[in-house]
């Protein structure tokens, strides 16, 4: 496994911790990561930091999305771990641009397979691309990259 999926897990695993046990973030990410049983690798725990920041940052820009697109779902119905899983994912998909949005897409449903239900998966997935059909950016590299298939 990828450094960056590494760091994406950690990222959900902060945000859900963060959700149940709301506190200040720096506090909570100095316990989140003193609490961890193997030392995590610098790059790892880097872009786990940048992420978790803006997932933060972005947290209600995120919720409204996913409200908008959960049909049917009242919101504090969601498994904690999809609405993060999904926070993460979305912040990514509008504001990291360095992060081609299939790539972003296909690692929140590996880590929704990983860590939550048998359904999970398709939901996260069904949510996100309907967020990904609101950008403007190529889909499937980097912004400034070339787009071959949308």
């Amino acid at each position: 496994m990828g450094f960056r999926r590494d760091a994406r897990e950690k990222a959900m695993q902060f945000l859900y911790q963060a959700e149940v046990n709301p506190g200040e973030l720096e506090e909570q990410l100095a316990i989140f990561w003193a609490m961890q049983e193997n030392e995590v690798a610098r790059n790892t725990r880097t872009f786990a930091d940048e992420l978790i920041r803006g997932a933060a940052r972005f947290v209600d820009e995120s919720d409204e999305r996913i409200k908008k697109y959960s049909q049917n779902w009242d919101f504090h119905r969601i498994a904690h771990v999809d609405r993060n899983i999904m926070r993460l994912a979305i912040y990514e998909l509008l504001h990291r641009e360095d992060i081609p949005p299939v790539v972003t897409i296909n690692e929140a449903v590996d880590i929704a397979k990983r860590f939550s239900t048998d359904d999970s998966g398709k939901f996260v997935n069904g949510i996100l691309d309907r967020v990904k059909e609101e950008l403007t950016r190529p889909f499937r590299t980097a912004a400034g990259g070339q787009d071959r298939k949308k």
